[in-house]
């Protein structure tokens, strides 16, 4: 019989991280709840943790994308409307 492979969603990771790091249960009581191996939760755990800064980073980072593009994009307009009126006088 062939075994594929299962893919968790982000939403069930961060659930499964977050039990392990509240400690109320063990691993191996994690592992049969969520029908995971040990090992695996280990490492979901220590990825959420390594990148716990970018929780309250990442909407301000998105932000000044943002208004990067926007800027960019008024700087578009405003050229291609000095080239219109240019050919209109033309």
């Amino acid at each position: 019989m062939k075994n594929t492979r299962r893919k968790h969603s982000d939403a069930f990771k961060t659930e499964v991280a977050l039990e392990a790091i509240r400690e109320r249960k063990t691993l191996s009581e994690l592992a049969q709840e969520y029908q995971l191996a040990p090992a695996q939760i280990s490492t979901w755990k220590a990825e959420f943790l390594s990148n716990a800064q970018m929780a309250f980073g990442f909407k301000r980072k998105k932000e000044d994308a943002l208004d990067k593009q926007t800027d960019d994009l008024y700087n578009q307009i405003g050229r291609l409307k000095m080239e219109n009126e240019w050919l209109k006088k033309s």
